[in-house]
């Protein structure tokens, strides 16, 4: 009967866990924080949806719906609390040429396939790979990001009335000040309504939410894509579902892993990574062009409202559905303006400027900095936020193999009789100093019994094993025998393994 206290513990502790009340039901001021917020993000939601639509060239609804759906199911399946999932311009890019060649229903059954591919990704433990991305990436990523939200504030800047200046400055300015004076309404959305309010009083012919596409008058309803269910379409939509589940993975961990570090929690990264499968799944069964983790919102939620529960999600999503089902003719109203503000609000403040201060730069090793440039270079070049940490990943590679291929030593002790050399080797063994290894001893003039001391010294790859063979067979050549001592047991057991092994002359 004792056994089974410890067991009954742990399931009242999880009980506990699960049962616990949401934050926001027990604080009025929370629950405010995170409604208002949902609101916001619900605004600027809309124009970016129907953006991300004409891009991927489907209708705004399918687009629309898609945030709807994304926001609601990650809201209870995500792992990463306040983090906004909606129809995405990265996702778009990817299955853009699918829906140009075979169709909307070849679209929508890609979508509801990289959900499939992102749960198995998530199960396999993908999220886990997130270790390796190194901070200058994640600055770059930061900074880039910043950049393409500004960048993508340009086209509503270009050829409108000049109206539209004042009004984006007038935003700007409200965004500023307002929380000087109160902060209990998010300033961005007092600048939307107030903006909103200028323009339709005072009847200014400005660019307006409406401009960019009809907005939807019902709930999206479940059904099964439009395509033959044959290995045909199978492998027509495999490449680009996978494709779209790399991409939006990528970017969900990320914009995970920095909401992690601007709240100072931490999330569960493979419940995140499953999460977005399923709500990607749920997407495309409602006729969505399915999506991720948008950053530009999730600042919004997370930096500039401060929410910081999944009930700000959970509304983003809800409100984006009543906010243009039944409010589609106030919504439609909304100048253009005051979103372009509100996003160039959050590109300011999502740009990491420590990162670029002379202090910085000046005491940052060039490695460091030449990784964050890259990153930054490849996203703004590729508008691909996937790519550039891809790139931005394989240049700290090289950079830290570059650094540590030096960091090999050998230094040779030959005994006072001259029968023997003791060569000691310090340092990490791989495929990038292995190289240089074979040239560090003198084959012709050291004595017949040659000590290879590798106490100092770590192998980590076959290259490394290659490289000691050679060694070896250098010497052999000269009737010379090599003796290796001081492998720790990692090292040992991959040299007993495969030395000899690695060449047909062996």
């Amino acid at each position: 009967m004792s056994s089974l206290l410890p067991a009954a513990s742990k399931f009242r502790a999880r009980f506990s866990k699960t049962t616990v009340k949401p934050e926001w039901l027990g604080s009025p001021k929370i629950f405010r924080t995170e409604v208002l917020a949902g609101l916001v993000v619900a605004l600027a939601l809309i124009p970016e949806a129907i953006s991300f639509s004409i891009i991927a060239g489907v209708d705004p609804a399918v687009g629309l719906f898609a945030s709807f759906t994304m926001a609601v199911v990650i809201s209870v399946v995500g792992g990463r609390k306040a983090m906004i999932s909606a129809a995405t311009g990265a996702v778009a890019l990817v299955i853009a040429p699918l829906n140009r060649e075979h169709g909307l229903g070849y679209l929508i059954a890609a979508v509801i396939l990289a959900g499939v591919f992102q749960v198995i990704l998530g199960a396999l433990g993908v999220a886990k790979l997130m270790r390796f991305v190194p901070r200058s990436v994640m600055v770059g990523f930061v900074n880039a990001l910043a950049i393409l939200i500004f960048m993508a504030q340009v086209p509503e800047l270009t050829d409108v009335p000049w109206l539209v200046y004042p009004l984006v400055v007038g935003g700007l300015a409200l965004m500023v000040f307002f929380p000087k004076v109160t902060t209990v309404i998010p300033a961005p959305l007092v600048s939307i309504i107030i903006l909103t309010v200028i323009t339709v009083a005072a009847g200014i012919a400005v660019p307006t939410v409406g401009d960019k596409g009809e907005l939807p008058s019902s709930l999206p309803v479940p059904g099964l894509p439009d395509v033959p269910f044959t290995m045909d379409t199978l492998t027509t939509i495999a490449p680009y579902a996978f494709a779209m589940a790399l991409v939006g993975l990528m970017e969900s961990l990320m914009t995970a892993k920095l909401v992690d570090d601007i709240t100072d929690t931490h999330s569960g990264k493979t419940r995140e990574s499953i999460g977005q499968g399923i709500a990607n799944i749920v997407t495309g069964f409602f006729g969505g062009m399915g999506g991720c983790a948008m950053i530009g919102q999730t600042m919004i939620n997370v930096r500039v409202s401060g929410a910081r529960t999944r009930l700000s999600t959970f509304l983003a999503g809800a409100f984006l559905m009543v906010l243009c089902i039944a409010f589609g003719p106030v919504v439609s109203d909304i100048p253009m303006a005051a979103l372009v503000a509100v996003m160039i609000m959050v590109s300011f403040a999502t740009f990491d400027w420590h990162s670029i201060a002379p202090k910085t730069v000046k005491r940052m090793p060039l490695g460091e900095m030449t990784v964050m440039v890259v990153t930054v270079a490849c996203v703004v070049a590729t508008h691909n936020l996937a790519i550039g940490v891809v790139v931005g990943c394989i240049t700290a590679m090289v950079v830290f193999a570059k650094r540590v291929a030096h960091m090999v030593n050998v230094s040779g002790v030959v005994d006072p009789d001259g029968n023997q050399v003791v060569y000691a080797v310090t340092g990490e063994l791989f495929f990038a100093s292995s190289n240089d290894l074979v040239y560090q001893f003198n084959y012709k003039d050291d004595p017949d019994d040659v000590v290879i001391d590798l106490s100092g010294a770590h192998i980590w790859d076959a290259s490394s094993v290659a490289a000691l063979d050679a060694v070896e067979t250098k010497y052999a050549q000269r009737g010379k025998k090599v003796t290796i001592i001081g492998l720790n047991k990692p090292s040992a057991d991959m040299h007993e393994r495969l030395a000899g092994q690695l060449t047909g002359s062996h």
